[in-house]
């Protein structure tokens, strides 16, 4: 990956940066950041030794640990003043390859492809992550680049700071964006922006998500007697029934709509003529305000407290494994009207703002600081994510690259904070 030296170079930087991206195998569970991690970690070097001019020595380049042997990377043009910086985060890992892309698109391919759209010839570029977020990735490594050349040109720090971080473990349990608040990267005051695809929308809200691991023990017995047991799988389909309804009965939210639950794993019993005396579920709620945790929490109690009066013998319990608060939209956020800005300076028309499905690395700053200038805005499409045949078009990789370097310089040079 190298570094651009000519504006020739530049309007197809984020294009070529994606593809070489997508072709480095970074999936979790899988071969995970290292090869990437390190990838970027020489890039962002070479970017500021050949860019950064008089000031390049100022320019911080970093790899911090947060699991063993997965290690964010990340860089930081300093501001002439302390307080709010302006950071781009992106993650680095994908979800596994995957079964089921054609034979012409493999997950690393980074195959490049000419398709009919509703009448139009769309320009795609195929593989895992290719949406979510390698694209993303280069967008704001190309938009970081360049202010890294702007700094080195002008010989003078920016008005305020600006970061780029590459998180590991965010496709799992989103370890990388808490390492990096822990360690001072990302505050309160922040302007943070990830590169999530967002259909060409800023997207500022997201549910909450609540996650619990809930456990129903029962009493053997033959299935020929089962009065002489209690069945914990019948208990446990009490519990889901309850909590499916009680979800169902809360009321929507006017950006976030509806609360869900997904019971996405189940284990239990031994064989089908034994009354099973255990039972197990893995439960991923999506919450809108006013619904939080303590309410959800709330939720599985009651539920477990019916399955216990329906079916006697039987006991159960739960575990809370991820608690995500939701995240509101803040409409005078700074951050929001200034990329309000660069959309429309780059795209000539008003972006639509909305609301993310999924959590993302934002979220979790937003949730954990309190900030409430965190949102999304990248290539590609959501529905596109986490599927065989993976893919972004050019130009929503165009279109982005452009309004990340204009929101940074934007932020950086040409008006005040």
């Amino acid at each position: 990956m190298k570094v651009f030296e000519n504006d020739a170079d530049w309007e197809e930087r984020a294009w070529e940066l994606a593809k070489k991206l997508v072709s480095i195998d970074s999936s979790d569970p899988g071969a995970y950041e290292g090869e990437i991690g390190e990838r970027l970690y020489e890039y962002l070097s070479r970017c500021c030794e050949r860019c950064g001019g008089s000031l390049a020595d100022q320019i911080q380049i970093a790899r911090e640990e947060v699991l063993p042997g997965r290690f964010n990377v990340m860089a930081r043009i300093p501001g002439k003043t302390n307080g709010s910086g302006l950071i781009y985060i992106c993650h680095m890992d994908t979800v596994m390859l995957g079964d089921g892309w054609d034979e012409t698109t493999p997950p690393l391919g980074a195959v490049v492809r000419e398709t009919e759209e509703q009448g139009k010839t769309v320009v795609r570029l195929y593989g895992r992550g290719a949406c979510d977020m390698k694209s993303g990735l280069a967008c704001a490594l190309a938009a970081f680049e360049a202010q890294v050349r702007e700094t080195g040109k002008r010989g003078e720090l920016p008005n305020r700071s600006f970061s780029i971080i590459c998180t590991v473990d965010e496709e799992d349990f989103m370890r990388g964006v808490e390492h990096a608040i822990r360690s001072g990267w990302i505050t309160k005051e922040d302007w943070v922006l990830d590169t999530e695809p967002t259909d060409g929308q800023i997207q500022v809200a997201h549910k909450g998500r609540t996650w619990f691991e809930l456990t129903v023990t029962g009493i053997t017995a033959h299935a020929s007697n089962p009065w002489k047991g209690a069945d914990a799988i019948a208990a446990m389909a009490e519990v889901i029934s309850s909590i499916r309804k009680e979800i169902a009965a809360c009321p929507p939210h006017h950006d976030l709509g509806i609360s869900t639950v997904t019971f996405g794993q189940i284990q239990g019993g031994y064989r089908p003529y034994v009354v099973p005396d255990s039972c197990k579920v893995w439960i991923d709620m999506r919450l809108a305000p006013p619904v939080d945790t303590a309410a959800a929490c709330a939720m599985v109690e009651g539920a477990i407290k019916k399955a216990e009066k329906e079916i006697a013998g039987v006991k159960g319990s739960y575990v809370l494994t991820g608690d995500r608060p939701y995240v509101e939209k803040d409409p005078d956020s700074p951050l929001l009207s200034r990329l309000k800005e660069a959309v429309k300076a780059v795209v000539g028309e008003e972006a639509a703002v909305g609301t993310f499905n999924g959590y993302t690395d934002t979220a979790v700053a937003a949730g954990m600081l309190g900030n409430h200038n965190c949102m999304s805005y990248g290539p590609g499409s959501l529905e596109l994510a986490h599927k065989p045949n993976e893919s972004v078009p050019y130009e929503d990789v165009k279109r982005v690259q452009g309004v990340l370097t204009e929101l940074a310089g934007n932020i950086l040079w040409r008006k005040p904070m």
